[in-house]
């Protein structure tokens, strides 16, 4: 009987799930739309009875060991989900108690950012190196740490959040209420904000003048890899912003690698170049060329499962040493 656990990655208008063996095989999957009109325990109810019936469409016996879910605002020491701005359920919602009291499997939780960082280490881009840094580059900014080895969680299992550390006092406001944050400069939607700002303010010639109602993230990837002026200015300021950021980060963490994700991400050498060039200017000397930036080792199409999954087979590798 193959032994796998289940993992779930919950997003706002749609929950992934999958299960996976321990050497990051993906068995199946599927997703359904995360319903917060209904109930907590309703929606975690449909999505148990989903989890089985993908388990038992398999053609061999599974051997389910645990759960790990990786959710937006997830707290790891208490198991919950504590108002998330994109779900409509309010306050703590106690996300692994009605999973194991479904299942009778030990789940276990945390923020989608760290669970990415575990899926690096164990399936992914970071494997044998024990201190790095995971950036998840998506609507929002996402960052798990890895030091000796060991996810760094913090008091309240919310360490790591870069995405609203400050990049310009009284900047551009920001989802969680405060002005400035990185995540508002270095993610997709920073990065559509900092194309609309350069053609209200510069003159430079763009194919992306020609209609500003409907960009994407994509579409100025698109226009960057022609060679398009506007487009490659907006790279090289976002990828500057990061670059000044990771440079404090390293002198903080001091990681052998940082690992960049997300749909950002898949722009390449676009955002690596800049940030790798502004993080060297910028550096402490004695972390000079001694920290690469590289880009994810999962596919983004199963990266947040098996960074879920990856979380859960790490849990219960941890208690076994206990």
């Amino acid at each position: 009987m193959k032994e796998a656990v289940v993992g779930i990655d919950l997003g706002g208008t749609c929950t992934k799930f999958g299960l996976v063996t321990q050497g990051g095989n993906l068995l199946a999957q599927d997703s359904i739309p995360t319903n917060s009109d209904l109930s907590y325990e309703a929606f975690f109810e449909q999505l148990y009875n989903k989890i089985d019936f993908l388990k038992n469409g398999l053609d061999e016996n599974i051997d389910l060991k645990g759960i790990g879910i990786g959710a937006p605002t997830g707290n790891y020491f208490l198991g919950t989900i504590e108002n998330a701005s994109n779900l409509n359920w309010l306050g703590e919602v106690p996300v692994t108690e009605v999973l194991e009291s479904y299942s009778n499997l030990p789940a276990v939780l945390t923020n989608d950012a760290n669970a990415s960082a575990i899926g690096e280490m164990l399936y992914g881009a970071a494997k044998g190196v024990e201190n790095f840094i995971s950036i998840t580059m998506g609507t929002g900014l996402g960052c798990g740490i890895v030091t000796n080895g060991k996810l760094v969680l913090g008091n309240n299992g919310h360490a790591g959040e870069i995405g609203h550390s400050t990049v310009y006092y009284g900047g551009r406001s920001c989802g969680c209420g405060r002005e400035g944050c990185l995540e508002t400069y270095v993610s997709a939607t920073g990065l559509l904000r900092t194309i609309r700002e350069l053609l209200e303010t510069t003159k430079i010639e763009s194919e992306l003048r020609k209609n500003t109602s409907h960009f994407t993230a994509k579409k100025v990837t698109h226009a960057a890899l022609q060679n398009d002026s506007l487009a490659l200015e907006a790279f090289e300021y976002t990828g500057k912003i990061l670059g000044l950021k990771l440079a404090d980060i390293v002198a903080y963490m001091d990681p052998e690698v940082i690992i960049l994700s997300g749909g950002l991400a898949k722009a390449g050498t676009l955002i690596l170049e800049p940030a790798k060039k502004y993080m060297e200017e910028h550096m402490l000397d004695v972390y000079k060329n001694k920290v690469e930036i590289i880009s994810s080792g999962l596919t983004e199409e199963n990266a947040a499962i098996l960074g879920a999954a990856a979380f859960s087979w790490n849990e219960l590798e941890n208690k076994k040493r206990l």
